[in-house]
């Protein structure tokens, strides 16, 4: 073949072109397609497959990747639900909103019964009704709270509760004038009218003192404990005191008496003719009083025994 082409070459180099016929360009078309299908090794070069520069996403690249899409899947499904959650409980239509409105001066308007847990209205907001309805609030079996940093209202089934370490105040909105305020040191503390009681866990005072036609009552379900920085002054037309166990009255200088002290002795505890004075564990005083109300204790050590002892400080009367 080399030979032919060679001498096909000379002979067109000496003579100028040789035109074949169909019949030799076929032949020839032949020889060269034989030729080129039964050389496998044409064009091939030995090469390492593992030098070779590999494309594509491979090792830990291939895992990120598939972590990725995995995390953008689930985020698109939360971000299904979300919107389909806003669109059933919002009402979101055609027509705009069904269940509230917004007002361009920051009104948020519900205009159906909305069920919500808890609500954190803005710095100086305002919760209110319409002007000519009611504003209706339901808990569910459970109190309605309203809390402002430490101040809170609590409205529950027997009763409403306000509680606040600063103080409160209650105001006509019409006329500004206070109806009931906790700042002393500007308003004098009274009670709101139609208000027959007050429930605290500790009041701090000056004085506490009922009407001309009242009485003053202070009833504890325990232990009341009546404190003064500079004494404590109790004044009556009749004082009485009633008490399930014990009464303690502490002094640093002297307790006064001023007026008809009358003592029930149905509930003190006594003993009787048989018990040996000084005997056991209890130690038994008597209660004296001086003539000018000043009251002290002598311990019992003996039968019949009186008020005269050496130490007494009402000198000779008493």
């Amino acid at each position: 073949m080399a030979a032919a082409a060679a001498a096909a070459a000379e002979q067109q180099s000496s003579n100028g072109p040789v035109k074949k016929s169909m019949r030799e360009k076929a032949v020839e078309r032949r020889n060269v397609n034989k030729e080129h299908n039964s050389n496998f090794k044409a064009g091939y070069i030995p090469i390492d497959e593992d030098r070779l520069h590999k494309t594509g996403l491979r090792g830990r690249k291939g895992n990120l990747a598939i972590c990725v899409i995995i995390l953008l899947f689930i985020l698109a499904v939360i971000n299904l639900i979300i919107t389909l959650v806003i669109w059933a409980v919002i009402r979101i239509g055609p027509n705009g909103c069904d269940s509230m409105e917004f007002h361009e001066s920051g009104l948020l308007r519900f205009k159906q019964v909305s069920d919500m847990g808890v609500i954190h209205p803005l710095y100086k907001s305002t919760v209110g009704g319409r002007r000519n309805e009611n504003l209706v609030i339901t808990g569910n079996n459970q109190p309605i709270v309203f809390q402002q940093g430490t101040t809170k209202l609590s409205v529950e089934k027997n009763k409403t509760s306000i509680t606040s370490d600063i103080g409160m105040q209650f105001f006509d909105p019409r006329t500004q004038n206070i109806l009931f305020s906790t700042d002393y040191e500007t308003h004098e503390f009274h009670l709101p009218s139609g208000v027959k009681s007050l429930n605290v866990q500790k009041a701090s005072t000056e004085r506490i003192t009922s009407n001309a036609t009242s009485d003053l009552n202070i009833k504890v379900d325990g232990r009341a404990i009546v404190r003064g920085n500079e004494g404590v002054f109790i004044m009556g037309k009749t004082i009485e005191f009633h008490m399930g166990g014990n009464m303690e009255l502490k002094a640093e200088n002297s307790i006064i008496l001023n007026g008809t002290v009358m003592v029930s002795t149905t509930r003190l505890p006594s003993s009787s003719s048989g018990d040996q004075l000084g005997t056991g564990d209890w130690v038994r005083y008597k209660l004296c009083m001086c003539a000018d109300g000043t009251l002290f204790k002598v311990q019992v050590t003996g039968q019949n025994m009186g008020c005269q002892i050496s130490d007494n400080p009402c000198g000779n009367t008493h």
